[in-house]
This record gives C-alpha cells, sequence and structure tokens, in this order.
C-alpha cells in the first residue's frame, strides 16, 4: 500500500537526523503512538475539497478516528479555507493545516493519502479522477457524478490507478436500512413488486440579476467545466436546482433511495431496463428543475422503482411492496413500520440514524489500510444507482419512454436520450 512507502521515507529521515545530531531527542508521544494514539507515520493523511456545510459534517468523523491526520483545506471560498483550517489547527494544537483554492495543487502533494471530496455534485467525478490519478484515495459525497457518462469515468479510473473510493451513501452502514434490506431479502414480503421512494419538492427560484462575484471567492473555479453564467447568488447557493450543475431532489437525495433499492435487491452491477416519468415546471422560475414530478424505472423482473419528487422536506421515505406484505422507512426519524407487524419483532437493535457516519467513514478508512476495493459502497455501485437518478431525470425531460441497456449503458433506439448521457465540459476540463 502507498502509506508504506511513506513509512520508508520517514524512517529514512530518521537515519539521517541520527547521524547527525549528538545526544538525546526529545519525541512526542504521539509521534510514537503512546497513550493510545496512533503513530504519526501510520496516520492517512488526508484533505477535503468543499468545506461547506455536508463537508463540516462529514468531516467531523474522520476528525473522530485516531488513524486519521488532517493536513490541508480546499475551497473556492477563502472564508470557509479559513475556518477549516481553524478546526483542523485545534484540533491538533498547531498552525499546520495548509489551504488552497484549486484542488489540483492539494492531490498534487505527496504526503496526502486520501481526500474527502463534499462539493457540489457538478465537481464530483472530475474532482475524484484528478485525485485518484494524483493516487490518493477518495471519499466523495453523493451524487458521485452529474451524468452516466461521468460515472462510469470514475469508475474505470479508480479501476486503473487502484484507487479505494467510497460513496456518501451512508444508509447502507445505517442498521435500520440494513434490516429493511433483510427482511426484502428473506421473502418476508412475499416477491417484490414495487419500490416506492419519496423525497421532498424543489424550490421555484426567482429570477435574479447578475451580481459582482464576492470578494474572496473564486467563481471561475466553482463552475469548473460546467457552462458559464453570469455570477447570481441564487445559481451558487441553489445550484442543485439548475440543470447545468445539479438534478433537483430527484438526484441529489434521489440517490439514497436508488442506491437503496439496489443494496437491497443485491443489484449492484445492473439497473432498470426502461423509464418514464413526467414533471411539473414553473415557467417563471429562475431554477430549470421541476418543482414536482415522478419517474418510474422498470427492472426486467418485472419490479418498478417509483421516484416522487413532492411534499415537504420530513416526508421523505422509502417502502418496499410486495405480495405478501410491505416495509417503509421514515428518513427524518428513523422509524420503521411494516405488515404484517410481527416482522418488526425481529429487529433488536437500536438504530443511530441516517445522520451518524461513522461506520461508513471507519469502512472508507479500513479499506484504505488493507487496499480492499469493495467498501461499502464502491464505484461501481454507486455509478449503478446514481444512473438511475440520471436516466429518470431523462425521461422526465424528454417526456416519453427511455429503454436502457445496462449492460452496455446505452439507450435503446433513442439517439437524443443517448446524446443526454454525457454533457461537454467547458475548456481546459476533461475527463
Amino acid at each position: 500500500m502507498r502509506k508504506q512507502s511513506r513509512r520508508v521515507f520517514l524512517k529514512g529521515i530518521g537515519v539521517g537526523v541520527g547521524a547527525v545530531v549528538a545526544g538525546p531527542t526529545i519525541v512526542r508521544a504521539q509521534a510514537l503512538g503512546l497513550g493510545g494514539s496512533v503513530s504519526a507515520s501510520e496516520r492517512i493523511a488526508m484533505g477535503i475539497i468543499g468545506y461547506g456545510g455536508r463537508g463540516t459534517d462529514v468531516m467531523g468523523h474522520f476528525l473522530n478516528e485516531k488513524d486519521v491526520q488532517w493536513r490541508a483545506v480546499c475551497d473556492t471560498r477563502k472564508q470557509r479555507q479559513a475556518a477549516g483550517k481553524t478546526v483542523v489547527d485545534k484540533k491538533y494544537g498547531n498552525a499546520d493545516c495548509a489551504m488552497y483554492t484549486d484542488l489540483r495543487e492539494m492531490v498534487g502533494r505527496k504526503d496526502i493519502d486520501a481526500v474527502l471530496i463534499a462539493t457540489g455534485c457538478h465537481w464530483h467525478a472530475l474532482a475524484t479522477i484528478l485525485a485518484a490519478k494524483e493516487g490518493k484515495d477518495v471519499y466523495c459525497e453523493k451524487p458521485m457524478s452529474l451524468t452516466v457518462a461521468e460515472g462510469r469515468a470514475v469508475v474505470e479510473t479508480c479501476k486503473r490507478y487502484g484507487t479505494i473510493y467510497q460513496a456518501g451513501h451512508q444508509r447502507r452502514s445505517v442498521d435500520s436500512f440494513r434490516f429493511m434490506a433483510e427482511v426484502v431479502r428473506k421473502g418476508m414480503i412475499g416477491q417484490l413488486k414495487t419500490a416506492l421512494c419519496t423525497v421532498w419538492e424543489n424550490p421555484a427560484l426567482r429570477p435574479e440579476g447578475p451580481r459582482a462575484v464576492p470578494a474572496g471567492f473564486d467563481y471561475e473555479m466553482w463552475l469548473g467545466c460546467r457552462p458559464w453564467h453570469p455570477y447570481t447568488e441564487a445559481r451558487v447557493r441553489g445550484w442543485a436546482y439548475f440543470w447545468d450543475t445539479g438534478g433537483g431532489m430527484m438526484l441529489d437525495m434521489g440517490v439514497h433511495w436508488t442506491d437503496m433499492v439496489q443494496f437491497v435487491r443485491q443489484m449492484d452491477d445492473t439497473g432498470p431496463v426502461e423509464y418514464e416519468g413526467e414533471g411539473v415546471f414553473d415557467p417563471t422560475a429562475f431554477s430549470d428543475v421541476p418543482v414536482t414530478g415522478e419517474y418510474r424505472a422498470k427492472y426486467a423482473d418485472g419490479a418498478t422503482l417509483i421516484m416522487r419528487e413532492s411534499g415537504p422536506f420530513e416526508d421523505r421515505h422509502i417502502r418496499f411492496e410486495g405480495t405478501e406484505g410491505w416495509i417503509s422507512l421514515m428518513d427524518s426519524t428513523n422509524a420503521v413500520t411494516a405488515s404484517p407487524s410481527s416482522i418488526l419483532k425481529m429487529r433488536s437493535i437500536s438504530a443511530k440514524g441516517w445522520g451518524d457516519a461513522g461506520d461508513h467513514v471507519r469502512n472508507f478508512l479500513d479499506g484504505v489500510k488493507t487496499r480492499n476495493p469493495m467498501t461499502t459502497c464502491y464505484p461501481e455501485s454507486a455509478h449503478r444507482a446514481t444512473a438511475i437518478g440520471h436516466l429518470g431525470n431523462i425521461a422526465l425531460r424528454l417526456g416519453r419512454k427511455v429503454k436502457f441497456e445496462p449492460k452496455t449503458e446505452m439507450c435503446v433506439g433513442d439517439d437524443e436520450a443517448q446524446r443526454m448521457l454525457s454533457r461537454a465540459m467547458r475548456a481546459p476540463w476533461h475527463l
């Protein structure tokens, strides 16, 4: 593993210093791994790309792990860089955390082993690829890509460079969801017919005129490979609600549900074969994703995934319906209900809830150490789940049925849908 070469390097430095310096050398207990700490040479050195709301949450879980050493914070906003540095330096009692605006500079550092990517989703795939090519392992928030083509490129890049990758689909690591998976897999609700997934509706953002880019914000870097638009606060704050940088809640939150359907069905290397959907757009809105909508994705065995975008944030839930019953989970409360109710008696572990990403983070770190690429949500599984969201959005925007071949990842007999599997990138960026 790459950490081995780093240990050899550090050992070499120690020999050199010993040959030059006479007399006793004071070494901090933490560096030796005493007092329950992990020695410096055995820690996983990390940097974060995107220190926003989600980034701060997930980074907090990494900071709790004794075998992680944070070295750098990268963000397009100077204010966020400084905030991240403050947290890291306070944790270690020094001022060593470096700050970056350009992620390429950070991932090029030889003393960083892995990165946490928590940018807007329009940067997820390209940031992963750039990091992987520099030999970094990657924990990336969802959705892993903005297009099917980007997702496939991530999968192939991770294979080529031996990258350990974990997608932030942390519900796979939460016991309530794993219990639900066990119930369905054991046939306790009979043959699965429908997976009903509900996410909240998108806001209709009001039109805004161009503004001056705020001081300390690198807007060009924030846009990256996406089409150029004049700066507006709505476009940056609400990136998920613009087609050029997001896919609405059907993609952003929806990938948690499509991933759970794939996980429950143990179909991480394939997916549905047919999509259709419709949405309600607000013609007066500045944002350009539907306010409400639905798509239906049918698997080859006839089972159907229904994604509904409606209602408030608190009502998000997933429900599996079979020939002999059903099981449902409310995401906001982590409450599981089922019919027959006797199913619930089998659950004996108290759930921690989706907000606790600790086990998911630990799984990634163990993968980095063992070099086992089969993390809880490895690249292929993340890609297949995300592709469902992309194809559902494509069918909805086209307003017609789209047939898809999962093995070749081709839209059958539909050139327009096929072209929508990828998007042009603004120079100089490319996959």
